[in-house]
């Protein structure tokens, strides 16, 4: 990015990751923010991002949103690109391309910073979850992954969302689609070991609202989850819901073949449909239920506001498609955590 269109960025998006303002183009009036649910409010979004580049990569398709310890910002691209971007303005700071060990770009799709700042990132080709240095430059492990979630993986529909649980020693990733045969998608675990790899533990099965596949997930503080589903229709648009799920109580599936009727399944509760949060005045670059939505794949939690509310940052994957676009939300949750 040059310094004048790093300058546009600063000053388009006049925003904190906690709280962005309501921005379109720069002469729009920005209408109020507002409530998506009676937990979930929508405080801005920005497009500043939109269609930009940064040291000559573009800056879009994103997949993944996460933190460090310290509150900075990492946003990854699921075409092989990892962003820092500035925790107050979104600006990028610095981009690393990613690749496996013998070079190959990635379809990268979620991201953790771990405790110790190298990055975890699964790619949904194998499925594989892959450790990153600091720079992002070099493949340090590979995480073992259950044969069934390769073998049984639907094509471009397995490992899509990534987290780590609070108290640092459990990672979780979500299948995007259930595997061949079952009726509901699965959320693997790994525990972290003594010599601070990670090894399969635990497995849950989640089932999403028909047509919906899962997005992203994170974690909230209190142990539950965050989970977007998402889906699109031709000439309607993107559905998108966010819930929040319970693991405990759910049947450990890690030894199930297939499953179905009769497993307990993560309880979830509907925290909002992003169709019912006002628009903001967004624009659209296609049909949708709600001007404000696209294809929404990125989700962090940034902090907390007051009372104890949650704000989550979430991001669009644009495909890098002119009909679609890179939009950065801000959402205040009241009940989750």
């Amino acid at each position: 990015m040059s310094r004048r269109s790093a300058r546009s960025v600063l000053a388009t998006v006049a925003v904190t990751a906690a709280c962005l303002t309501a921005s379109g183009p720069a002469s729009a009036a920005s209408p109020a923010a507002g409530n998506c649910s009676p937990s979930v409010s929508v405080t801005g979004y920005s497009d500043a991002l939109d269609k930009t580049t940064y040291d000559g990569t573009f800056v879009g398709n994103i997949s993944a949103l996460a933190t460090d310890r310290g509150g900075r910002l990492a946003a990854l691209s699921d075409r092989s690109s990892l962003f820092a971007l500035d925790g107050r303005t979104l600006a990028p700071r610095s981009v690393a391309p990613l690749a496996d060990e013998k070079g190959a770009a990635l379809d990268s799709e979620g991201l953790v910073v771990d405790r110790d700042g190298t990055y975890l990132v699964t790619s949904e080709t194998e499925p594989s979850i892959r450790r990153y240095d600091r720079s992002g430059a070099r493949v340090l492990d590979r995480l073992p992954v259950p044969a069934a979630l390769q073998d049984r993986a639907r094509t471009n529909a397995s490992f899509e969302g990534l987290t780590l649980l609070p108290g640092g020693r459990t990672i979780l990733a979500s299948m995007e689609s259930p595997l061949t045969g079952d009726e509901a998608n699965r959320l693997q675990t790994w525990q972290r070991t003594r010599a601070g790899s990670f090894a399969p533990a635990a497995q849950y099965g989640y089932r999403t609202d028909p047509d919906l596949g899962i997005s992203e997930v994170t974690a909230a503080p209190d142990g539950r989850l965050l989970v977007l589903e998402r889906g699109f229709t031709s000439g309607v648009g993107n559905t998108i819901r966010l819930y929040a799920a319970e693991l405990r109580g759910a049947t450990d599936t890690s030894g199930m073949e297939t499953i179905g009727a009769g497993t307990r399944l993560a309880h979830k509760t509907l925290l909002a449909d992003l169709a019912n949060c006002p628009s903001l005045g967004a624009p659209a670059h296609q049909p949708q239920p709600n001007p404000l939505l696209d294809n929404i794949e990125a989700m962090a939690v940034t902090g907390r506001g007051p009372h104890g509310a949650l704000r989550l940052l979430l991001a669009s994957d644009d495909n890098q498609s002119a009909n679609q676009i890179t939009r950065f939300y801000s959402l205040r949750i009241v009940t989750a955590g």
